[in-house]
């Protein structure tokens, strides 16, 4: 019997990862709020349902791989690892401060994470890599990529796009969080990237579209890009940039800036946890 998602404890979950994402970017006093809250539905999607890992052996060669191309979103990263226990929940506070191992980007040596990043729209090239190594293998891995809409700019992406589907990398699934904005503003008015859907086809992927925030529609999409066959998925999670916290909410001055303890208050209220 195919395993079924239960979307009610996803939504618990993914409410209790925007409580820790807000208290350690506040902890912090630095970070990407919106970046980061936009994309927690599709991490819980991901880990707590199709995603396989063993937090106490965070290398076992059976683990699907994870990478995280926009890399400064990593506190909703930091959170969901957490969350399964790959460390305790008490380093979340240590985000960005000197020593630690949760850096503004995520960085190898902390279990979980597969890859350093910091430049923008490297990670699909990466995934490619990680792809074919298991063709050579006969492993049967998948490898999930997780991607900015405003990191679409990138060349880089593009090229790593012709690479999948040219070798036929159906174990790769990209995921585009496509919450509409980037540091200087919306995306249609920096580097317009509309008809998104029809360019990724035209590059040979599988496309599928969906609400981002809707679990179900999210764990339906990760059962789908397993069973296509003979070419790559990209799933684009159509998302609100800092969901979840009204006065958050397609706000872009919190693109990079961090709550004050006063915005944490109100915030945790909306979310219905306690300080």
């Amino acid at each position: 019997m195919t395993k079924r998602p239960d979307v009610k404890k996803l939504e618990k979950i993914a409410r209790e990862i925007r409580v820790e994402i807000l208290k350690m970017l506040t902890c912090a006093g630095s970070g990407h709020t919106g970046g980061s809250l936009s994309m927690v539905e599709i991490l819980v999607g991901l880990y707590f349902y199709k995603f396989r890992c063993d937090p106490e052996r965070p290398l076992c060669e059976t683990r699907d791989i994870f990478i995280l191309s926009k890399g400064h979103a990593c506190p909703a990263l930091y959170a969901t690892l957490a969350h399964m226990n790959f460390f305790k929940k008490e380093e979340l506070c240590t985000l960005r401060k000197a020593g630690t191992r949760l850096q503004g980007h995520p960085q190898r040596g902390l279990p979980g994470i597969e890859i350093s990043s910091g430049s923008l729209g490297q990670g699909l090239s990466i995934a490619n890599g990680y792809a074919l190594a298991a063709r050579l293998d006969k492993d049967k891995k998948h490898i999930y990529c997780v991607m900015g809409d405003g990191e679409l700019d990138e060349g880089q992406i593009w090229e790593a796009m012709l690479t999948s589907a040219h070798y036929k990398l159906d174990n790769v699934c990209g995921i585009v969080d496509y919450n509409k904005f980037q540091i200087d503003g919306r995306t249609e008015d920096i580097k317009g990237l509309e008809p998104l859907k029809e360019k990724w086809q035209a590059f040979g992927w599988e496309v599928l579209e969906i609400d981002g925030h809707n679990l179900k529609e999210v764990t339906d999409a990760y059962d789908k890009a397993e069973t296509i066959k003979g070419k790559p998925t990209v799933i684009l999670a159509h998302t609100v940039k800092g969901k979840g916290v009204s006065f958050f909410e397609n706000q872009n001055k919190y693109h990079g800036v961090a709550p004050s303890k006063e915005e944490l208050g109100k915030a945790l209220k909306e979310l219905g946890a306690n300080d």
